[in-house]
């Protein structure tokens, strides 16, 4: 379990660290008409990990919990927050039966474990456009793609 947690925190604090390099006028960016707002997608990315989290420990589907409204980047980086210190809580709630439970989402039938891996592929996946709007809106100074070891950032690595 606690390398899935490990894993998960690796890409979710770069995720905390993206956006406090995104400009606050960025919030409702979006880089096409029918595409994710740069804000929405950050909320969504939080709000879809924890109904992951919240279905693979109830063994059943567990519909997303519909995250508040914001108008600013320090509005969405409150939501992430939030839900971030949620989903830490998640994970040590979550027992070995609970990755071994067989369970149907949109009528896809695995194990827990099976969707706990799609939980943190999903997040990685958005990321990665979060990182791709950032650069279309200017950002310049952007973290790597996931947490680094403590020597590899003492090194000066980036």
């Amino acid at each position: 379990m606690e390398q899935y947690y490990t894993h998960w925190l690796k890409h979710r604090t770069v995720l905390h660290e993206l956006l406090e390099e995104v400009g606050p006028q960025h919030v409702f960016f979006k880089p096409w008409s029918d595409g994710f707002a740069l804000g929405d997608l950050a909320v969504h990315i939080a709000g879809s990990t924890d109904m992951f989290l919240e279905t693979i420990k109830n063994g059943q589907f567990v519909s997303p919990r519909t995250p508040r409204e914001f108008q600013t980047m320090g509005e969405v980086r409150e939501i992430l927050d939030e839900f971030t210190e949620k989903s830490k809580r998640d994970f040590q709630e979550l027992q070995t039966s609970n990755l071994e439970k067989e369970i149907d989402i949109f009528k896809f039938t695995a194990p827990g474990s099976y969707w706990l891996e799609s939980m943190i592929d999903h997040e990685i996946h958005h990321k990665g456009q979060l990182f791709t709007y950032a650069r279309m809106t200017g950002s310049q100074k952007m973290p790597f793609f996931k947490q680094l070891p403590p020597q590899a950032v003492n090194d000066g690595v980036e």
